[in-house]
């Protein structure tokens, strides 16, 4: 029931109708047992019939949003705080929304840091039931030379988000269109080119950012630094997630933050960086995930 109700209000946010054509795919069930379903949650008043299908009513919709709520809040804690691969983070997500009482559910998101948004971007609703607007448009509907900013990677069907992720799409990664048209779209991300089939490019939501940015070349990072060289920290690469991340930040690479290389071992790998005060060796698959920008002159911090 609590599939259901969350299909339904899918269909309430995208503007699509939920019929029982539509329920019984979502649910990957026969046309009767969508029919049964519905009728059952008709009786609970969940749901009503409309003319173009169903809807929910005041208390379905409350009730989809909490089962909604868990399930984004749980994606975003194995996103954070596990190794787990993003192409399970949907699954195992759908069983523990069903698992979790309101007051877990709560704690949870107060430990995470009460997030806006989970690891593919979908805002999650809080605990009165309240979203983020929805941001962004569709990636084919750029125009070739725009540069953007992922703000969603769709999650379904698994296929397509694999092919994403293997590719490095994630919130937060910037883009350039080179050429769109039928067959796909052709884009430039972290200085490599990708193409993408139309389908496959629909399932990447971007803002798109002001004339005259471009984004998407490849960023300087602090593996490319050389010794004795000081650099600022621009960011963490989008694709570093988890404990990789978080790691990062415990140690205060953080935007701002001056890094300079000291020392290398006779393999060049790890090299000890001296941050904040202390000498500290990260590997370079740890300081690939760090960009970076020259450290100004001291007369230009203002």
């Amino acid at each position: 029931m609590e599939d259901a109700l969350k299909h339904l209000y899918e269909c309430e946010r995208s503007g699509s109708p939920c019929t029982l054509e539509s329920l019984a795919g979502a649910l990957e069930s026969t046309r009767d047992a969508a029919a049964r379903l519905l009728s059952r949650l008709q009786t609970l008043e969940l749901v009503v019939p409309r003319e173009d299908g169903f809807g929910l009513t005041r208390a379905g919709r409350r009730s989809a949003i909490r089962v909604l709520r868990i399930h984004r809040l749980w994606e975003h804690y194995l996103a954070q705080r596990t190794d787990a691969d993003p192409t399970i983070w949907h699954s195992a997500a759908d069983r523990m929304e069903h698992e979790l009482t309101d007051e877990q559910a709560e704690e949870l998101d107060h430990r995470l840091g009460r997030p806006l948004f989970d690891p593919h971007g979908d805002p999650i609703p809080s605990r009165e039931g309240t979203l983020p607007p929805p941001r962004g448009v569709p990636l084919p509907s750029l125009e070739a030379g725009q540069s953007a900013e992922v703000t969603h990677v769709e999650d379904e069907p698994p296929e397509l988000f694999e092919t994403l992720v293997s590719q490095g799409f994630a919130p937060g990664l910037g883009v350039q269109v080179l050429e769109t048209g039928d067959a796909g779209v052709r884009l430039r991300v972290a200085g490599r080119e990708r193409s993408l089939d139309r389908v496959t490019a629909s399932n990447v939501t971007v803002e798109p950012l002001p004339r005259g940015v471009v984004a998407g070349q490849l960023p300087r990072t602090l593996a490319d630094a050389a010794l004795g060289e000081s650099v600022t920290v621009r960011g963490i690469s989008p694709g570093c997630r988890g404990p990789r991340r978080r790691r990062l930040l415990d140690l205060g690479i953080v935007p701002g933050t001056s890094i300079v290389p000291e020392l290398e071992s006779s393999v060049g790998d790890p090299v000890a960086y001296r941050i904040r005060g202390a000498l500290i060796a990260l590997r370079r698959e740890q300081a690939a995930a760090i960009e970076i920008e020259p450290r100004p002159p001291a007369g230009d911090a203002e």
